[in-house]
């Protein structure tokens, strides 16, 4: 872990120096990092359900969620208690991803304005379609664990969330 935090560390510098030298990168740079922090956010968002629904459904999901994936811990399980605080973060998790489709949407409108006047511009809408399939798809998920986990989150958390779950799934229609 130390050598890659080391190498992590060389990394950012090369790129502050890269960064400072050359102020504007190439645009497929910045898009390619855009598509990695949001898959990246996708994945921790997708691990979240899975580890909701491991706590759910008991020591044994737990144990076969763990020899799935060996970085998470095998001796310890969470409380009953943790349920309501991995659901609040994997809702917030959730939101992250919806700004970043969001933002993508808003870049691609105003992109294709510019064109108007000339501007390139790619009409290509499969990365952007895919990208709100794969956040409708995991938003479906998790909303279906918090129905399954609705005895346990009580009854003023429950009507929060599904609000909260509402305005993702209308943001993102409306966009």
């Amino acid at each position: 872990l130390r050598l890659v935090a080391i190498l992590k560390a060389i990394l950012e510098g090369e790129k502050a120096a890269v960064l400072k030298r050359d102020r504007h990168l190439p645009l497929s740079f910045h898009r390619r990092q855009e598509e990695l922090k949001f898959s990246l956010g996708l994945q921790r968002l997708q691990h979240r359900v899975r580890e909701i629904q491991a706590l759910r459904d008991g020591p044994a999901a737990s144990r076969q969620l763990n020899t799935r994936d060996p970085q998470l811990k095998t001796d310890t399980k969470p409380p009953e208690s943790e349920l309501p605080t991995l659901i609040l973060e994997a809702v917030k998790e959730l939101e992250a991803a919806k700004q970043q489709v969001l933002k993508r949407i808003q870049i691609w409108k105003r992109q294709q304005q510019l064109a108007g006047n000339g501007a390139l511009f790619e009409e290509n809408l499969a990365p952007l379609q895919k990208r709100c399939e794969s956040l409708v798809e995991v938003y479906f998920q998790l909303h279906q664990q918090v129905m399954a986990a609705s005895t346990e989150l009580g009854a003023e958390l429950l009507p929060r969330l599904l609000e909260r779950f509402n305005e993702v799934l209308s943001s993102l229609v409306k966009r």
